[in-house]
């Protein structure tokens, strides 16, 4: 497939971050020319077609997209049926809705994660959240692969369908904030693993391209928590993040690590403005 023009355009940004990277520039001097690249690409996608403003559910086969869109078929609804049973309603006691009443008052919950956590002081996703929160119950739960976790995740993503990711620092912490999110562009571009690859190189430089059984796509989270036939279960973007390690044989950083919160919120900043289609399936 031959390279468009935002294609080609991001080749030479990589491509210069990595000789700046060389001369020893530090990661926040990477993240600037990252962020005045992508600012001037920004404007350029706004005119031009492009597979880089396209979310993982474009690039299923037939098969999953009408498994997909048949609710009858789809094992999403399996976990969706749970999340609702568990969110509760108003009778029931230590429940979510004892507190958050319907579903829909958090509907801005997920375009909005990951957060900077004053209280632990670092960020937090969706999923680090709905475990805290029934730690104040008497159902707490355990692990972020957890079932009740992950169904709640669904029916929260499910409840923000249509709105854009909407990561920001906050205004007290913006400094501490703004560090993580060089953090997380760094490791977006950074070789890892035998295989010597970075996440810039699948997910900007060969989007389209079959790899294996599958179709690179551009690795917006828009479809999160995804429904993965190959595992036979719902799972988060920590447990995605970590698959991608392993595929380039990396070392693979532990279940809700900082490296990981961090390249969510890279993820989600660069997908700025693209709407949340999740919870979704993918193979």
């Amino acid at each position: 497939m031959v390279m468009n023009f935002v294609s080609r355009t991001k080749a030479i940004a990589f491509k210069h971050c990595l000789m700046l990277s060389a001369c020893g520039l530090s990661a926040c001097g990477l993240f600037t020319f990252w962020a005045f690249w992508a600012f001037w690409a920004q404007n350029a996608w706004a005119t031009t077609s492009s597979e880089h403003q396209l979310s993982g559910n474009h690039f299923l086969s037939p098969s999953l997209k009408s498994m997909q869109s048949d609710a009858s078929l789809n094992p999403v609804s399996l976990w969706l049926d749970q999340g609702r049973n568990l969110w509760g309603s108003a009778p029931d006691k230590q429940s979510c809705y004892q507190c958050h009443g319907d579903v829909q008052t958090l509907k801005f919950a997920a375009p909005q994660h990951p957060k900077w956590s004053a209280r632990l002081n670092q960020l937090v996703n969706l999923e680090d959240q709905i475990v805290t929160c029934s730690e104040r119950t008497s159902r707490p739960l355990r692990g972020l692969e957890n079932p009740d976790v992950l169904a709640l995740s669904a029916l929260l993503h499910k409840s923000s369908q249509g709105l854009p990711f909407k990561v920001s620092a906050p205004p007290n912490h913006a400094q501490q904030w703004q560090t993580e999110l060089n953090a997380g562009a760094q490791l977006f571009t950074t070789r890892k693993g035998a295989m010597n690859l970075a996440c810039t190189h699948c997910h900007d430089l060969n989007i389209g391209k079959q790899m294996r059984a599958d179709i690179v796509s551009p690795g917006h989270p828009t479809g999160f928590p995804i429904f993965k036939m190959s595992w036979q279960s719902m799972g988060s973007i920590d447990r995605r993040l970590r698959a991608c390690f392993s595929g380039v044989q990396a070392e693979v950083p532990a279940p809700g690590s900082i490296e990981l919160r961090r390249l969510e919120l890279f993820l989600k900043s660069r997908s700025q403005g693209l709407p949340i289609d999740g919870p979704s399936l993918r193979r």
